[in-house]
């Protein structure tokens, strides 16, 4: 949908609530001379996700510009008449009942380092670059004498969840202060399908990493795709140990280690060095949801990223 109709001033702006969430907890913001910070008080007042005026039911088809692996491809959504829609700003976030729309960005065993480009109109995915070159997640040494490197690939579906944001003006006290990483929330899915770049799944989340790249906070919701045989099984992290025993250490020292080989330090992670429960996560994605309902509504500076 046009802009016009998305994005409105912080005047009389209209926003609608899903009815199906209020049994999630928003936390208030307090001020400090040095930022804003997040208060997590698991005693306030229940209040509700938001969402913009975005697809309700997202019926969209993935749209393929370019050739895979070049620096011109891109993957859009469009809508039933052709349009194209935001995977960022165009689809809702919650569905109800702890359910969650997940677009993915990197299928499982895949390489090429995808994402939505934040900064283009309709925000579609891309392949990221440095310095004006295609980038993959890096090739590390192999054990074995007849395969001497192996590549990099990601174990899971990852991508992101829309209408969430990481305010980089935010300072989180329960991650050593460290401020968000000004991108959408990223969801690591652990079921067995493999998904396709632009592809929007429903998922619970169970989960979440405090993962700290290069001081900046970056959010990792982990969670289960409703059509994976086991997503009954999995309503919290325990039920992650028990059904995918070691998954969560998995996660967490995949990306911990994968930028090593090429020479950078281990990512961080905070709360302890592990994995939050399923409530923790929740309060994470409630928390981005109003941060990118303010950047929507134009109350925050958008930058250079595109609110089309």
């Amino acid at each position: 949908m046009a802009a016009a109709a998305r994005v409105m001033g912080a005047a009389g702006a209209l926003y609608h609530v899903n009815s199906l969430t209020s049994s999630f907890l928003l936390k208030p913001f307090s001020i400090t001379h040095k930022a804003i910070r997040l208060n997590r008080n698991l005693n306030a007042a229940p209040r509700r996700l938001f969402a913009c005026r975005a697809l309700y039911k997202p019926e969209v088809q993935i749209k393929e510009e370019g050739q895979p692996e070049t620096l011109d491809y891109r993957v859009f959504l469009v809508d039933q008449s052709g349009k194209k829609v935001s995977p960022w700003h165009d689809v809702p976030l919650h569905l109800g009942n702890g359910v969650f729309n997940f677009i993915v960005e990197i299928p499982k065993e895949s390489s090429a380092k995808m994402e939505v480009a934040t900064d283009e109109p309709h925000t579609p995915i891309k392949q990221d670059t440095k310095k004006g070159k295609l980038r993959y997640y890096p090739v590390k040494p192999s054990k074995s004498d007849q395969n001497p490197s192996l590549q990099y690939n990601i174990n899971w579906n990852y991508g992101l969840l829309p209408q969430t944001w990481e305010d980089p003006s935010l300072a989180n006290p329960e991650v050593e202060g460290a401020f968000g990483d000004n991108d959408p929330v990223d969801v690591v899915e652990i079921g067995e399908r493999t998904g396709k770049i632009g592809e929007i799944l429903k998922v619970k989340p169970l989960a979440a990493l405090a993962m700290i790249d290069e001081g900046e906070l970056d959010w990792k919701i982990v969670a289960i795709s409703l059509d994976d045989p086991k997503a009954s099984l999995l309503n919290d992290i325990d039920d992650v140990e028990k059904h995918f025993p070691g998954t969560l250490t998995a996660i967490r020292d995949w990306f911990r280690d994968y930028k090593i080989p090429d020479g950078k330090p281990p990512n961080k992670f905070g709360l302890g060095n592990k994995a939050a429960n399923k409530n923790y996560a929740l309060k994470v994605i409630t928390e981005t949801n109003e941060s990118w309902v303010k950047l929507v509504k134009r109350s925050i500076p958008a930058g250079e990223l595109s609110l089309a």
